[in-house]
């Protein structure tokens, strides 16, 4: 990754504040793929300009698979959450510096309204050769989450607010394997 996750600044929630007119005129019926990265193993990151989207492994070349989920009784990777989005402007504000965005753990990062009323799980985006399908569990901000970007940004993104609009961004899986690259639209069906 080569990033140190401990040396940046963090905005306060004042900072974060004035960012949300930015974030709130994001598109709604379709946005660009912005970021694509892959986390090869645990704090590793490899952000690719194209990728491929899998329904079996996810994005290929992604831990996703041998990492698994708590959140399964027999520990197995949940199809569930195959895929972790996140809305590029809420990413860049947090981050501050665009080389800091790939921090946040996501895959993809679409400039997008990921709100539940705009993307409600079951809703399907075309990226590229891909479907994605949004779906139920929620994504939230965690403990590494906080170290990197800042306390008040946790705060923010699971905020009442940042719940209701997903700032810390939404799980999916894929539907139909394709190929994807930076600059692709992604567009509900």
């Amino acid at each position: 990754m080569g990033i140190d996750v401990t040396a940046a600044k963090h905005l306060t929630t004042a900072q974060l504040e004035k960012g949300l007119d930015n974030i709130l005129q994001s598109p709604r019926e379709e946005g660009r793929l912005e970021l694509i990265v892959r986390r090869p193993d645990v704090d590793q990151r490899e952000t690719v300009s194209t990728a491929r989207l899998d329904t079996d492994q996810g994005l290929v070349g992604d831990s996703w698979l041998k990492r698994g989920s708590r959140h399964m009784p027999d520990g197995a990777a949940d199809p569930d959450m195959q895929l972790n989005i996140m809305n590029s402007r809420v990413v860049s504000l947090v981050a501050i510096d665009p080389e800091r965005r790939e921090l946040a753990g996501d895959q993809l990062y679409l400039d997008m309204d990921l709100s539940t009323e705009n993307l409600p799980p079951g809703t399907r985006l075309a990226i590229g050769g891909a479907i994605i399908e949004v779906t139920e569990p929620p994504h939230t901000g965690c403990k590494k989450f906080a170290a990197r970007f800042g306390r008040d940004a946790m705060l923010f993104v699971n905020s009442g607010a940042g719940k209701t609009l997903n700032f810390r961004g939404i799980n999916a899986k894929v539907v139909q394997s394709g190929d994807i690259k930076t600059g692709d639209v992604a567009q509900k069906l």
